[in-house]
């Protein structure tokens, strides 16, 4: 069992994380670096009236210009600083994931494919859109209350959701159902630590789109890492049980 659970976890978080880094480097990294552009000062959305040249066109700003090269050669960087850090990062979740299998299995329950990828729809909606109810995901520039509240009250939350949507899933009686909405609930009565108003750097067309793309790229990582983690977890009780 230990033996399953440790390679199951192990190439399941390697695929889904190679997956995470490709779409973060595609799709959610170019927006990292738009809103540093913002906080750093080097560009500005209260530059003032917009300014069109003679074809109507709206003129930037005076500011930093970097070459193609020079964006490619961040983005870079910033994929070498992250790119094992996020390899872990599954390996861990991927961990968690085949640990509740094998606690299911123990229970008496199978967990089939169709089932893990359940479990990743859960984890997704565990780690992002709970705890993005009170904090989504801040573009660099964005002001925000200390970092110690923060996570304190992230990690409480997706741990309460997560054990709330296992309440839903597997207890199935009255009382564990109102224990898991209690869970759900109780993180978002107390509210998570936020300043009194709203602020910061960077556009809000540009905000909002860079957290649209960092949930829609969270949801496709969590679904490949449950579909992953159900195929190496099923096939190693197959290829035991040949």
């Amino acid at each position: 069992m230990t033996t399953r659970l440790f390679t199951s976890a192990l190439f399941a978080g390697l695929i889904a994380g190679l997956i995470a880094v490709l779409l973060q480097f595609t799709l959610v990294d170019p927006l990292t670096i738009e809103g540093e552009e913002y906080e750093t000062g080097n560009k500005s959305h209260f530059s003032g009236v917009l300014k069109l040249n003679e074809a109507l066109e709206p003129v930037e700003p005076d500011a930093t210009v970097e070459s193609d090269q020079d964006k490619l050669n961040k983005r870079l960087s910033r994929l070498s600083k992250t790119f094992f850090a996020t390899l872990v990062t599954f390996v861990g979740w991927s961990l968690f994931m085949t640990a509740g299998f094998a606690t299911v299995e123990l229970l008496g329950q199978s967990v089939s494919i169709k089932d893990a990828l359940l479990w990743g729809i859960g984890g997704f909606a565990s780690v992002h859109i709970m705890t993005g109810l009170g904090l989504p995901p801040e573009i660099p520039g964005t002001p925000n209350e200390a970092l110690e509240l923060r996570q304190l009250w992230w990690i409480t939350t997706a741990i309460a959701s997560a054990l709330a949507f296992a309440l839903f899933a597997y207890g199935r009686t009255p009382i564990f159902i109102l224990t898991g909405l209690v869970l759900l609930v109780a993180p978002h009565l107390i509210g998570a630590p936020r300043l009194d108003g709203y602020a910061g750097l960077a556009p809000p067309e540009l905000a909002g789109e860079f957290v649209m793309r960092s949930l829609v790229v969270s949801m496709a990582d969590w679904v490949v890492l449950g579909l992953a983690a159900g195929y190496f977890w099923n096939r190693d009780a197959n290829a035991k049980s040949a």
